[in-house]
């Protein structure tokens, strides 16, 4: 039967030292249901849709070729270190698909593990229909991601504040190895074992590196530009993540764990959605220097391997860790200049970009739209009709005179840049609401469906722009666990 799904595994995060897992098979489910199947992401996996189960999907069948793990890593949370790992989640084993690459595939809610500090190890359906939106929302959106192969019900009920309908996702990462999981190495590991997961990790990522001249260095160096690069992708489009904890940073560059993760409306560097984020440390405008501690952490656990010597080994790391702020910028300003319609690179940029956000922030300009608005050239928003949006819009205009490519050209990158529709928080909501609810998951569909082509500039797109009514409460979410 595996062979015929198209399951091929291999697991070649066992063959490191035995402290960095668990083996942990998956607690069976009572009823497991299949309710949410990702065809797209099945197929570039190699598997057969039609022969795609609950059973393997649930975790109540151990596919042939599966060694089901929890994995160990530790991570700061909110600032404070923790020793953590999988607590509901287990890795079943890495998809190798028929082009050769190589995937994880994980359940999320899949039973309690030695990490799981108490808790039941289950997930409740609308936490997951949550990340199956939002990742795949992202994914439309050109940033990288983890992705949703499927969700499950469980036949269950899990308990939180209230009882909830039990649901495991089937997640699918390029891996699971985090920051969080080179600070358990080096915290509670030896140098050996630190070294064992630098060279799993240089070969599964980044093989290239393997012959530089420190190629503990390279590795260190490819993480911080693809984080760089990621997080300038994150604060284009508004997203928030929520809970940037390092053990929620990848070494390959994924957006990982959505869990309090929700889109802006109106720019304000300062939003912040996460219930738990009280004193505003994961905000939007606080993204990228949150990134950079998060890098300097990672940096600091890699000093024992870095260098023979230790001074020189700390210089090396405080040297590449400086190269972060200037690579987002450069990052944020490119992905500036895309969303205004310019090719060419003037001194004035930076500051003619930060004088519309802050046009924006003044009056309370929703930050999706107001850039679609601009691109199509809709400019009832209140915004659009003030005095100082007029002087700076003169600006703007005579800033594109100055390249040589047409306004049309303009007009066309501004498109590729500015989504039309991104899953805004009250549609998300509509959509968990049905689902959860209403046994309803229609209305998930078509907003999944919806954001799979955000550049298109549908006309059925129309209505996801549309803003939510007001209300007296702000938006709050959720971890979900």
């Amino acid at each position: 039967m595996e062979n015929k799904t198209g399951w091929n595994f291999e697991n070649s995060y066992t063959k490191l030292p035995d402290s960095f897992f668990t083996r942990q098979d998956p607690t069976p489910v009572r009823s497991p249901k299949l309710v949410v199947l990702n065809e797209e992401v099945a197929e570039s996996l190699g598997l057969n849709v039609e022969k795609l189960g609950a059973g393997v999907l649930s975790g109540n069948d151990i596919p042939k070729g599966a060694e089901p793990i929890a994995e160990a890593y530790a991570g700061h949370q909110f600032g404070h270190f923790n020793m953590l790992g999988d607590g509901r989640a287990i890795l079943v084993g890495e998809q190798i698909t028929p082009s050769g690459e190589r995937f994880d595939i994980q359940l999320k809610g899949g039973g309690s593990t030695p990490y799981s500090r108490g808790g039941d190890g289950r997930a409740g359906l609308g936490p997951m229909l949550r990340e199956h939106i939002i990742s795949e929302g992202m994914h439309g959106l050109g940033i990288p991601t983890t992705r949703s192969l499927a969700v499950v019900t469980t036949g269950e009920t899990i308990f939180r504040e209230t009882e909830l309908e039990g649901a495991i996702l089937t997640r699918v990462a390029a891996s699971h190895i985090r920051v969080g999981t080179f600070q358990f190495a080096s915290r509670f590991g030896s140098v050996e074992d630190l070294r064992a997961l630098l060279d799993y990790a240089l070969e599964r990522h980044y093989p290239e590196g393997i012959g530089a001249p420190n190629r503990y260095l390279y590795l260190l160096q490819q993480v911080i530009k693809r984080q760089a690069a990621l997080i300038a992708k994150w604060q284009m489009v508004g997203f928030i993540h929520g809970v940037m904890n390092t053990d929620n940073m990848t070494i390959g560059g994924e957006t990982i764990d959505y869990g309090p993760c929700a889109f802006m409306d109106s720019y304000d560097p300062q939003t912040v959605f996460s219930s738990i984020d009280r004193e505003g440390r994961y905000a939007y405008g606080n993204q990228p220097q949150i990134a950079g501690w998060n890098l300097a952490r990672f940096a600091e656990s890699l000093l024992p391997i870095l260098h023979d010597e230790q001074e020189e080994s700390l210089k090396l790391a405080q040297d590449t860790v400086m190269e972060f702020p200037k690579l987002y910028e450069s990052h944020w300003l490119d992905g500036m200049r895309r969303k205004l319609g310019l090719f060419n690179q003037e001194e004035g940029d930076r500051s003619l970009a930060e004088e519309l956000l802050d046009l924006m922030k003044i009056n309370q300009a929703d930050y999706t739209n107001t850039f679609r608005s601009m691109t199509i050239g809709n400019e009832d928003s209140p915004l659009f009709k003030t005095p100082e949006f007029a002087v700076w819009k003169e600006r703007w205009n005579e800033r594109k005179s100055r390249q040589d490519e047409t306004q049309e050209a303009s007009q066309q990158l501004m498109k590729s840049s500015n989504p039309s529709v991104i899953p805004r928080n009250h549609r998300v909501e509509e959509a968990l609401t049905a689902a959860v609810e209403e046994n309803d998951f229609s209305v998930m569909e078509r907003l999944v469906d919806v954001t799979k082509d955000p550049y298109a500039y549908l006309g059925e797109h129309e209505e996801y722009c549309k803003l939510p009514e007001p209300s007296d409460r702000p938006y709050r979410t959720f971890c979900g666990t």
